[in-house]
């Protein structure tokens, strides 16, 4: 049975951007529930889809006749498509300054719709990203916070077992797969990866060859939460590094990929040094590296890996979805320390290990541990999570932390 609404963490911060900018731009993925979120929150808003080609074609050839007929308050879904009535937006909105709301505009290519927004909107609207579910949205806790951003336990959690955590893994968080539970994970994710590469590739970059690009999406796929070498990508596909590269950020430009870099106090470093690729949705993850059961997911090569991006996504949807830009990095020494995940707040440095174990014990904090004696002062409490359902303290300033608790 298909569940109704789910309750987004976006929605108080989309409210009041609402309140207060005169046009808002919600992006983020395909089927993150862009649609659905408007319509729920601005019911009384004229509704306008330029993804048909009738729409299109008259926002295109006649964008100020087509501003004349549908009145604000009004939502644009899909706005990429015609891009070149956002000038004429800018011109209504500096006609009525003053009044908020007027535009709630949505897109799912950040590259095409960053530039024509600074060109056009640039102080009259405020930008938000909506990516799949967080696990708290999923289970009706939206609001809940992470960790070290309360001293609060949060809400009371269900406890999930471990094969129902990685047949969650395996689904993934796209909106329509978490509402309807009976829906054919296999079916739904191949016409997901073949209608992205349709639309989105083409638009973006006029790619030739799809199948190449899918040989790309699957290598890089199992290449998930490691350190990315373009070159040997490149080599491995047989196709130019400059290739790979435009591949890549096509990726990162239609929210399937997220690049995470290593953290170093001088911001420069961070932009050279080899970056780690991780996939925005678990369930996508599987797809492509061909996992369909939930034991071989979480005991073959890959489980690091599945449970590394799950963690990592929970981190960064809850900080995008508060409209604040995610500050994680990862942490490695020459001497071969690492810490899977650092997170840059107000207060200092979060550092953030993964285990796939569900015993968590002091020997899984030693790399935490070596973090915060370098970085002394600037470095918070840390936390090691885990597969398991118990919460105990690792050391002086170390918790393990159930994944169900983040």
């Amino acid at each position: 049975m298909s569940r109704g609404y789910i309750s987004r963490s976006i929605e108080t911060v989309l409210m009041k951007a609402a309140s207060e900018f005169p046009a808002v731009v919600l992006t983020g993925p395909r089927q993150s529930g862009k649609t659905t979120l408007l319509q729920h929150l601005f019911s009384e808003n004229n509704y306008v889809s330029l993804e048909a080609p009738d729409v299109r074609a008259a926002a295109i050839e006649d964008p100020r006749g087509f501003l004349d007929t549908y009145h604000p308050p009004v939502i644009f879904d899909e706005v990429q498509y015609a891009p070149g009535i956002l000038p004429y937006v800018k011109e209504r909105i500096d006609a009525h300054r003053n009044e908020p709301g007027q535009y709630l505009l949505t897109g799912s290519q950040n590259l095409l719709l960053a530039e024509k927004i600074t060109e056009s909107l640039a102080g009259r609207a405020a930008v938000l990203c909506l990516l799949p579910l967080s696990r708290r949205e999923a289970e009706g806790s939206p609001f809940s916070l992470l960790p070290w951003e309360s001293a609060e336990r949060g809400c009371v959690k269900t406890r999930s077992s471990r094969r129902e955590l990685w047949r969650d893994f395996l689904r993934g968080s796209y909106p329509e797969l978490v509402a309807n539970p009976g829906r054919d994970i296999n079916l739904w994710q191949a016409g997901y990866v073949q209608t992205y590469l349709e639309r989105d590739v083409r638009t973006i970059r006029q790619v030739g060859d799809l199948s190449q690009f899918q040989s790309f999406l699957r290598a890089l796929a199992a290449r998930s939460a490691q350190l990315i070498n373009l070159t040997d990508l490149a080599r491995d596909l047989g196709v130019a590094v400059n290739t790979v590269k435009a591949w890549l950020s096509v990726l990162e430009a239609t929210y399937q990929v997220i690049v995470l870099r290593p953290y170093f106090v001088n911001v420069g470093k961070r932009l050279v040094k080899t970056p780690k690729v991780y996939f925005t949705d678990t369930g996508t993850l599987c797809y492509l590296t061909g996992l369909k059961d939930p034991e071989h997911a979480a005991s073959g090569p890959l489980g690091g890996a599945i449970m590394e991006t799950a963690v990592l996504m929970e981190i960064v949807k809850t900080l995008t979805h508060q409209g604040t830009e995610p500050r994680v990095y990862f942490w490695r020494t020459s001497t071969g320390a690492e810490v899977d995940i650092v997170v840059e707040t107000a207060d200092g440095l979060v550092p953030v290990e993964v285990k796939l174990s569900a015993t968590p014990h002091p020997s899984m904090a030693s790399s935490i541990r070596t973090f915060q004696e370098d970085f002394a002062e600037k470095a918070l409490p840390g936390y090691v999570v885990h597969t398991g359902d118990i919460r105990l303290p690792l050391g002086p300033k170390v918790t393990a932390l159930p994944l169900i608790d983040l």
